[in-house]
């Protein structure tokens, strides 16, 4: 799991190991974050991940579920033949660019209703399945849409922890992968000491609307 801090500046925040996912699961990790300190969630982005939903409102209920945006695009180019992945993602546009969550839905069902609509009712299927994730989105300015939308930090490390973990092959217990993932983990974060990508231009926006939540009296 992947924290952003209100000044920017990124963190991993545990490392769990588990057969499958679930509420169960999540439950675990949300309590686990809430002992060892973690007092507030504002926005946490998933890319739909079973039982989340069910156990973030158990443990931090005043957090916003934001799906990955970038993540349902993807997986709509994925119902497409690879010399139309490009027109239908200029299609999708409209609906994740619109200005709120009503003409969203109006681009939605305009998709729905013309000829992508019909070649791709998977697509239409999938957005309507994820839209009451997806909407949250359109309540922020466009400052705070651009780092929320995607969860590419978070996929990245997991990319590079499996470049390691390919390394080093078979695993003789859950212990022995954890420190693997541990020192990966320290190589892939040393250098980070800067703020989010586009973080400096969100703050404002992020402490207008969330005040005191997001910047915490010292007093």
């Amino acid at each position: 799991a992947l924290g952003v801090l209100p000044d920017g500046t990124r963190d991993i925040l545990g490392i769990w190991i588990e057969n499958t996912e679930g509420a169960k699961f999540w439950m675990k990790v949300f309590n686990d974050l809430k002992t060892r300190g973690v007092e507030d969630v504002l926005i946490a982005v998933t890319d739909g991940l079973k039982g989340m939903p069910e156990a973030l409102s158990a443990v931090f209920p005043e957090t916003t579920l934001q799906t990955c945006i970038v993540h349902l695009i993807r997986n709509s180019l994925d119902f497409a033949a690879w010399d139309k992945r490009r027109a239908l993602a200029k299609a999708l546009k409209p609906i994740y660019q619109a200005t709120n969550a009503e003409a969203a839905e109006q681009a939605l069902d305009e998709f729905e209703n013309g000829p992508w609509g019909e070649k791709y009712p998977t697509v239409v299927a999938a957005w309507r399945r994820a839209w009451d994730r997806v909407i949250p989105f359109f309540v922020f300015p466009p400052a705070i849409r651009k780092v929320i939308y995607t969860t590419n930090a978070i996929e990245s490390i997991n990319a590079q922890l499996r470049k390691v973990i390919k390394t080093r092959g078979h695993f003789p217990n859950d212990d022995a992968a954890t420190k693997l993932i541990w020192l990966g983990l320290r190589n892939i974060t040393a250098n980070w000491g800067k703020p989010a990508h586009d973080w400096k231009n969100a703050m404002n926006q992020f402490a207008i609307l969330y005040g005191d939540r997001f910047i915490r009296p010292t007093w």
